[in-house]
């Protein structure tokens, strides 16, 4: 199932996502996505596995064109100049010359000054041929109206927190409006789990109710949610088995009124950073050289 993003270019709907998943079980995880039939991969610089994902996609020895590489651009590395560099390091540890969809991380409201030069190169990169896409991660609609007023791509995709119990409708409308493809990070909320909130979308019971009448599983409902509204989403995991159920979402639909009761879950609380809250001094990783 693809989707066709607003330069079109067409990218896998569903794909697999390696945050916080160890370098040295990195590489295999990919190769198991990609054999279980995943063909979107998304990454990050700050992640520190992308030469792993790299050796990942091509120990599957599935062809470079069937697979769509995604990547971050870390605000360390935000400013025109030093954005471009971001990409040779980003490319070279993933061994491409060419990379599918890149993002920016998160906006830097204290140095958006930064943030809209990091964005210029991307649409430099993009005029070059370097990146197929162009896009953002963790922008408000304030911070993509001030991109938008300042730049002259407009992002094909905005990667932020999204499930059951945070839909983020305003930004999900924001985006709808200027023809940006929401895609959904911790998508089954599995971050309610590891921040502690005492909340967990894996056991609520109005989505247990729904997997069962389907004869799936919540982390699969959840995943089928994503993909009837119009988003994509990028779950992870590291267990085989995991990995294979999260994909087995295309043989079986939500009605219209269990979509509609899964959107009545939202909590509006936020399991990450609130992005106000990224600033250089909070957030700088160095990301090493390729």
């Amino acid at each position: 199932m693809n989707v066709t993003l607003n330069n079109g270019v067409e990218m896998p709907a569903l794909g697999f996502g390696v945050f916080q998943t160890p370098p040295d079980v990195t590489e295999s995880s990919v190769t198991e996505a990609l054999r279980v039939g995943y063909r979107l991969i998304d990454t990050a610089a700050s992640y520190f596995n992308e030469r792993e994902v790299g050796d990942g996609i091509r120990r599957s020895e599935i062809d470079r064109s069937e697979i769509f590489i995604e990547t971050k651009v870390w605000i360390s590395d935000y400013g025109y100049d030093e954005t471009l560099h971001a990409f040779d390091k980003s490319a070279g540890k993933l061994g491409v010359e060419q990379i599918d969809l890149l993002l920016l991380h998160q906006p830097v409201p204290t140095q958006f000054d930064k943030t809209v030069e990091a964005y210029r190169a991307l649409e430099t990169l993009l005029a070059g041929g370097r990146v197929r896409a162009i896009g953002v991660s963790n922008f408000m609609p304030e911070h993509l109206a001030t991109l938008l007023d300042r730049s002259t791509v407009v992002p094909s995709v905005n990667q932020v927190e999204l499930h059951p119990y945070f839909t983020q409708p305003d930004v999900q409308e924001a985006n709808a409006r200027h023809g940006i493809l929401t895609q959904a990070w911790s998508p089954m909320g599995g971050i309610t789990d590891y921040r502690g909130t005492g909340q967990s979308t894996f056991d609520d019971p109005v989505i247990a109710r729904i997997a069962a009448e389907h004869g799936k599983t919540p982390a699969q409902v959840m995943l089928r949610w994503h993909l009837q509204e119009g988003r994509s989403a990028i779950p992870k995991s590291v267990k085989p088995e995991r990995i294979t159920a999260n994909f087995d979402v295309f043989d079986f639909e939500l009605t219209d009124d269990q979509v509609t009761t899964i959107d009545g879950l939202n909590t509006g609380l936020r399991g990450g950073p609130e992005p106000e809250t990224v600033t250089p001094e909070a957030f700088a990783r160095e990301i090493p050289e390729a």
